[in-house]
């Protein structure tokens, strides 16, 4: 089975176990009730609308998901956002320091 986002039970259930925290700024999940900015949300990490890999989908907090929305990994990085927050390329989760790993050497 797989949810709106195309993404099966079997990953859905593997990302909650490895992301118990926002892949970009840190901060621990919260209940939407408690808090909808800093609720997990579901992340494709590079936005070409079909990688359902695990090396693609993701947990983060909604309001890093909505400041991405569909821009380039590396250009939201270097947003406002990202500053204001202090998320670095050095600050996030492993599972982003490869995607951008991944992105430099396909480039």
């Amino acid at each position: 089975m797989t949810n709106r986002w195309n993404i099966p039970d079997w990953l859905k259930e593997e990302v909650k176990r490895r992301d118990k925290r926002c892949i970009y700024c840190g901060v621990e999940f919260t209940p939407a009730s408690v808090s909808k900015k800093t609720s997990a949300s579901w992340e494709h990490i590079i936005n070409d609308g079909g990688s359902t890999s695990r090396e693609n989908i993701a947990l983060c907090c909604f309001g890093c998901n909505s400041s991405k929305g569909r821009k380039n990994l590396s250009d939201w990085l270097e947003s406002d956002y990202c500053k204001r927050k202090r998320i670095t390329t050095g600050s996030v989760a492993p599972i982003i320091k490869r995607a951008l790993a991944a992105s430099t050497r396909s480039e």
